[in-house]
């Protein structure tokens, strides 16, 4: 490690031995090359199961391979073909793979977004792709989107992956997926792709500042290094249950997707409504999901727990303390905690992880596998989560019930992971050492001047993860890649001297919540500023699960509001009724609802009044923008009550 915070992270020894003997993704020209392989290898093993819908589906990877080639032949006999990209626009299930894979099989790449977006950002993605064909989830979609124009001309045919075609006619071929899977049957599977896998495999699109999406190009050679190397944090067997929870389209789960059934796992697709029936249906091995989740699961069992008799309730409280100190000192002792720490500390902290192993070890054989049993099914052997920072308390819950709780970082520009926590040197708080091959440095976020190991700066990445650049977005593009393939991730954090990393904030205005969803706020707030009542505002939510406004009213026009509502008028300095809060925060959330393509995670979960922001307190630059950082930081009490929180968030 040099004594910049700069690392190109080739694999530690422990990383080298975790990838031993596992298949060597990297010698395949593209994604279509691995089912081939993977029906020789676990052709009569499930692959997916899709228990619910209308359509219950099970295919073992035999089945998979044969399904994939006839999704191929019928793109290809619809006239897709190399270099052709297709929309793929559905929620998760088996025919989502078939027709992504299909399609990557047929040398074409698929622009892929959830059905649930609005119908203006699905009609972007048409545009700004050039999609010549659509994979839709319904007719309803289809419905919805309204096509016409360029986008309906451009198009060579329409695939629907569940129901009946429409029955008004369409200018261009309409096909069920039966319809699909016959005409593949009927038709000559194409040549192999050729061209290597440095082309195009698949574009996701993520949110921008402006409010138009920007298409994030990934190759085969992009998701094949994530395919070779994820094997570093989890390595599954064959015939591992694994529940898919998160949107099929999100880079994070996809890549995941991949990987495990490469791996030869079987894989259960689910629900959010049918996740807990499932998670003691299925008792998988593997779960991966964003923070929200796991902050679910932990609410779960502190309802459960508050429901119990109070000596019931006193025992296991004890008993979680206890193991959360054992695991504390343990993390001291084998020096995993995020601050050096010195050989007497180490010491002293294995002395009491000692004292307190009979009781901790008392409660992991008699209370935790009970736990893990009533949260997670009981088998599950390593947890992952994504998207977004998780809470340190969220984390040390798992940690003590005997749940492996793993964190990975990056960006779907990533494709997406660049940084995970390994079982071996699993340190809390952070986002874990590099994938082998990826390299990370922090730099002084004005001057790009690289920054000793432990000071906090911007974060940049480079590796073969890393995208080309924004689809027809070279401007963008400038913006996050230097000429030596450096890309800005837009968040602040310091590397450790074992090349870990610790994430400490965002320098991009980018809120991610703790679903995983991006949002930008800046559309948002112009929305809101548009209201009589509000002065200033700036939203926040960074890793929580849903955004809140610090909000500057126009004092009189809310002394005007409050009174037309028969609620006390604000006065100066004084803290705000809570109703009247409340009226507000419906108010904001009526604007933002009104806003052209809205979306539900869109919405405040409260607002907080604070004073102003100008250049003369620092709060704004000269050119009026919003330091975002500094005004978090001067009215973290009130963020931190907006969420129920005691202090800062973290």
């Amino acid at each position: 490690m040099n004594a910049r915070a700069e690392i190109h992270w080739a694999g530690s020894p422990r990383d080298r031995r975790a990838l031993e003997g596992r298949a060597d993704w990297s010698r395949l020209e593209g994604l279509e090359g691995l089912w081939p392989e993977l029906e020789r290898l676990h052709g009569p093993r499930v692959a997916l199961e899709a228990p619910h819908g209308r359509h219950p589906e099970t295919l073992r990877y035999g089945e998979l391979r044969q399904a994939i080639d006839r999704a191929a032949a019928a793109f290809a006999d619809l006239g897709v073909g190399p270099g052709d990209v297709v929309a793929l626009f559905a929620e998760n299930g088996p025919r989502w793979l078939v027709a992504d894979q299909g399609l990557m099989r047929a040398g074409a790449a698929d622009a892929v977004r959830g059905s649930a977006a609005p119908a203006e950002e699905l009609g972007y993605i048409l545009e700004d792709s050039g999609a010549v064909g659509a994979v839709l989830e319904s007719a309803a979609l289809l419905e919805r989107l309204a096509l016409d124009g360029p986008a309906l001309r451009r198009l060579r045919f329409i695939v629907l992956l569940e129901g009946e075609a429409p029955a008004v006619p369409l200018p261009l071929p309409c096909l069920t997926w039966d319809d699909l899977l016959k005409r593949g049957a009927a038709s000559p599977l194409p040549p192999v792709p050729t061209g290597g896998p440095g082309r195009l495999a698949t574009l996701l699109y993520t949110s921008g500042t402006t409010g138009q999406p920007k298409g994030v190009p990934l190759s085969h050679a992009n998701l094949l290094h994530q395919l070779g190397t994820l094997g570093v944090a989890v390595s599954p067997s064959p015939g591992d249950h694994v529940l898919s929870v998160l949107p099929i389209w999100h880079a994070y789960e996809r890549t995941a997707e991949y990987f495990l059934l490469s791996c030869g796992c079987r894989q259960t697709y689910t629900t959010l409504k049918q996740l807990r029936s499932d998670l003691q249906k299925v008792r998988p091995q593997y779960l991966i999901s964003v923070p929200r989740l796991w902050e679910a699961l932990l609410s779960g069992f502190e309802d459960a727990l508050a429901a119990m008799p109070a000596s019931r309730q006193r025992l296991l409280r004890r008993a979680l303390a206890v193991s959360r100190a054992f695991h504390r000192r343990r993390r001291t002792a084998l020096d995993l905690t995020l601050k050096p720490v010195g050989a007497a500390d180490r010491l002293l902290a294995a002395g009491g992880a000692l004292l307190l192993l009979p009781l901790h070890g008392a409660a992991g054989a008699l209370l935790w596998p009970k736990v893990r049993g009533q949260l997670v099914g009981g088998r599950l052997r390593t947890a992952i989560s994504g998207g977004g920072a998780l809470a340190i308390h969220v984390d040390g819950f798992f940690e003590a019930v005997g749940i492996e709780l793993l964190v990975g970082y990056g960006l779907t520009e990533t494709s997406p992971v660049l940084a995970c926590r390994r079982p071996w040197s699993n340190r809390r708080g952070s986002a874990g050492q590099p994938l082998p091959d990826t390299a990370l440095k922090v730099v002084d976020p004005a001057t790009r001047t690289p920054l000793p190991v432990g000071e906090r700066g911007l974060v940049l990445a480079r590796g073969p993860q890393v995208m080309g650049g924004y689809h027809n977005k070279p401007e963008a593009t400038a913006k996050v890649l230097d000429g030596e393939g450096w890309f800005d991730t837009g968040d602040l954090g310091l590397l450790l001297a074992d090349g870990t990393l610790v994430l400490t904030g965002r320098a991009k205005d980018t809120i991610v919540l703790s679903s995983g969803e991006n949002i930008e706020p800046g559309p948002l707030e112009e929305a809101l500023v548009a209201s009589p009542l509000v002065e200033q505002v700036m939203l926040v939510g960074q890793d929580r699960k849903q955004l809140g406004a610090l909000v500057v009213p126009k004092a009189e026009v809310l002394q005007a509001f409050a009174a037309e509502a028969n609620l006390p008028c604000p006065e100066p300095g004084a803290g705000a009724d809570p109703a009247l809060l409340r009226a507000l925060c419906r108010e904001c959330n009526r604007l933002l609802a009104a806003r052209p393509g809205s979306r539900a995670d869109e919405r405040l979960g409260g607002v907080a009044l604070v004073e102003p922001f100008s250049i003369d307190n620092g709060l704004l630059t000269q050119t009026l923008k919003q330091r975002r950082d500094r005004i978090a930081e001067r009215d973290r009490a009130a963020i931190a009550a907006l969420y129920g929180e005691s202090g800062s968030h973290g």
